[in-house]
C-alpha cells in the first residue's frame, strides 16, 4: 500500500470491539439459518417499555423534533438527568453539568479525549469492560491495568492500585456494578479509592449504567456521595441503554464538572453535534418515569441469574462466582484449556479459542475473557429468553461431556 493511503497510527493501535465481534458473528450465523444461541451482547431482550415508545411516536409527529437542538442535549432532558442523579445518588447537580450523547459509549470516548495528554496513565481495573483500554489508547493515554481475581469477588485492591500510580497517572475507571463480572464493589472500597483519588489528584471515571441492577443484600455506592470531596475531579457516564432495556435508541450522558463538560460539549459540537431528538424525547420519558419497569426486568435477570450460575457449576471444569450485579455471569473455564472436548475432540489453549470452538461447534456465543483482560474466562450475558438460556446451557455442557 502507498504511503498516503495507509490508516494512522491511532486506529491501528486499537482492537476491535470483542464483544461486538461475537455479537456480529453469531448474527450472520442466525442469518445463514444456523441455530446460535447468543449469551454475547449486553443487550436486554426485554422491549423498551411501552410509555417510552409513546412519547417517542409522539415527537416523531412534532416538527420541533425535525431541527438542530442543543449540542449538550435537550434543555428539558438535562434537567431530568440532574433530578434522577439527586433521586438515585443523592446529591445535587446543575442541569449545565450534563452532556447528553449518542449512548454511553461515545461519554466514555470523549472523556479521555478532554481529560488525557499524550502519555498521560488511566488505571483500569480488570476484568474491565472492553472499550475503555482502547478509548484511553485513542486520546493518546496509556491504560494501566490492574488485575484482581475471584479470589477477592473481583474487587479491585487498594494496594495493588496504589503500586501502579506514577506521576503520570490521571484518572481511575470505576465501575460498580461491573461488567464483566457482575461483581458490585463493597461501600469500603468506593470510598477508599474516592478518598485516594482525591489524596493524588486523579479523576475519578464513574460508569454507573448498571446502577439499577443489584440483587441479593447488594447496592450500588456511588462514589460522589460517599466521598463528596470527591465530586470536583468526579465524571460519572450512563445511559438508558441497560436500565431501560433501550439500547438502540443511542442515548447516554455524561455529568461532569462545569468546565469538563463544556470541553466535551465543544468536542461534541465537531463529531456528531446533538443525539437524534426522538431518542433524547424517549430518553426523557425514561428518566423522568417511575423505576416500576426496571424492578420488573430485574426479578426476571435474578431469576436467570441463578438458573445460569447454577448451570455453570454443573459443568466439570467451570467454576463461576455468584454475580450480585448487572445481568452477566463471568465464569473460570481454566478447567477445560489443553484437553480434547467436542465431537472434534478440539484442544482450545486459551479462552479465546475456546469461545470460538463452542461458537462453531456448539452453536453458543460467549465472549472470552482476553477481552475483558482476564483470560482463562467466558463472560455470559443472562439477558435473553429462559428457554434460550436453558437451551444454551444444555449445549455447553453437552461439548464439554462429549
Amino acid at each position: 500500500m502507498a504511503q498516503w493511503q495507509t490508516l494512522s497510527d491511532r486506529i491501528n493501535q486499537v482492537a476491535p470491539s470483542a464483544t461486538l465481534a461475537v455479537d456480529s458473528k453469531a448474527k450472520a450465523m442466525k442469518a445463514a439459518g444456523i441455530d446460535v444461541v447468543g449469551f454475547g451482547a449486553g443487550e436486554p431482550n426485554f422491549p423498551t417499555p411501552d410509555y417510552v415508545v409513546d412519547a417517542a411516536a409522539e415527537a416523531v409527529r412534532d416538527p420541533k423534533n425535525y431541527r438542530y437542538t442543543p449540542t449538550p442535549g435537550l434543555p428539558e432532558l438535562r434537567e431530568a438527568i440532574a433530578a434522577k442523579t439527586l433521586r438515585d445518588s443523592g446529591y445535587e447537580v446543575d442541569p449545565a453539568q450534563v452532556v447528553v450523547t449518542n449512548g454511553g459509549k461515545q461519554a466514555v470516548y470523549s472523556i479521555f479525549q478532554v481529560l488525557l495528554n499524550e502519555g498521560d496513565e488511566v488505571i483500569i481495573p480488570a476484568p474491565y469492560w472492553t472499550s475503555y483500554p482502547e478509548a484511553v489508547k485513542l486520546a493518546g493515554g496509556v491504560p494501566v491495568e490492574v488485575f484482581v481475581g475471584a479470589e477477592r469477588g473481583f474487587e479491585p485492591d487498594m494496594d495493588a492500585l496504589e503500586a501502579a500510580r506514577t506521576e503520570r497517572t490521571k484518572a481511575i475507571i470505576v465501575t460498580s456494578p461491573n461488567n464483566p463480572t457482575g461483581a458490585v464493589w463493597s461501600p469500603e472500597t468506593i470510598k477508599r479509592i474516592g478518598e485516594w483519588a482525591v489524596e493524588h489528584h486523579i479523576w475519578i471515571i464513574s460508569d454507573e449504567i448498571y446502577e439499577h441492577l443489584n440483587y441479593d443484600d447488594a447496592h450500588t455506592t456511588y462514589i460522589g456521595a460517599a466521598v463528596p470531596e470527591c465530586r470536583d475531579q468526579l465524571v460519572v457516564l450512563n445511559g438508558v441503554a441497560k436500565t431501560y432495556a433501550m439500547p438502540g435508541w443511542r442515548v447516554g450522558w455524561m455529568v461532569a464538572p462545569l468546565e469538563v463538560a463544556k470541553a466535551a460539549n465543544k468536542l461534541q459540537g465537531h463529531m456528531t453535534s446533538n443525539v437524534a431528538n426522538v431518542s433524547q424525547r424517549a430518553a426523557l420519558a425514561a428518566v423522568a418515569g417511575t423505576l416500576d419497569a426496571v424492578y420488573a426486568m430485574r426479578e426476571a435477570f435474578d431469576v436467570r441469574r441463578k438458573a445460569i450460575v447454577a448451570a455453570l457449576n454443573d459443568i466439570p471444569g467451570v467454576v463461576c462466582p455468584t454475580p450480585t450485579g448487572a445481568f452477566y455471569a463471568f465464569a473460570d473455564i481454566h478447567g477445560l484449556l489443553g484437553k480434547p472436548l467436542g465431537p472434534n475432540g478440539t484442544v482450545s489453549e486459551t479462552s479465546a479459542e475456546f469461545a470460538a470452538a463452542l461458537l462453531d461447534e456448539a452453536h453458543v456465543a460467549a465472549v472470552p475473557g482476553e477481552a475483558f483482560g482476564a483470560p482463562g474466562y467466558l463472560r455470559f450475558s443472562y439477558a435473553l429468553a429462559d428457554d434460550q438460556l436453558a437451551e444454551g446451557m444444555r449445549r455447553f455442557k453437552a461439548y464439554v461431556e462429549a
